[in-house]
């Protein structure tokens, strides 16, 4: 018991390595038309994920269309052009996208929208303000959840 106590402990090899595996070559695909909040979120992911930036759902459909599949998609709610709801909407009917991992990451702290994502497919809804560790086990857990599989 002792023995995995270690091993398993937030500073251990086998943790490390585990976050390294399931960050190889993985790209995270951001969609958000907040500039600043695009920067705040390149530099929190881009240590373990290359990340790529749109700044509507149209851009991110556009992107994905161009044969981009991205392991994993973060989205804000309110945005210009296509909403990350309408995103997220097509994600779910697409034979191609509706495994990709979607978290949704807003400021509506709304029971309804959140209850909505999900039934769409969202795997989490992530509130802002948010804490980056917060965020980063938010888009770990696809990866690490894919590997126990």
């Amino acid at each position: 018991m002792i023995l995995i106590m270690i091993i398993l402990s937030p500073g251990s090899l086998l943790v490390w390595w585990i976050h390294w595996f399931i960050s190889i070559m993985k790209m995270v695909l951001v969609v958000e038309d907040d500039l600043s909040m695009c920067w705040l979120l390149k530099n929190i992911l881009s240590d373990k994920y290359k990340v790529v930036v749109k700044n509507n759902g149209l851009e991110a459909l556009s992107w994905l269309s161009a044969q981009h599949p991205p392991d994993l998609i973060l989205t804000d709610i309110r945005m210009p052009v296509i909403d990350g709801l309408e995103l997220l909407e097509h994600l779910s009917h697409s034979a191609l996208y509706k495994n990709i991992p979607v978290i949704i990451l807003s400021g509506l702290d709304d029971s309804v929208m959140r209850k909505r994502c999900l039934d769409l497919g969202a795997y989490a809804y992530l509130l802002k303000p948010f804490k980056p560790r917060e965020l980063l086990d938010e888009v770990d857990q696809p990866f690490v959840s894919k590997m126990f599989l």
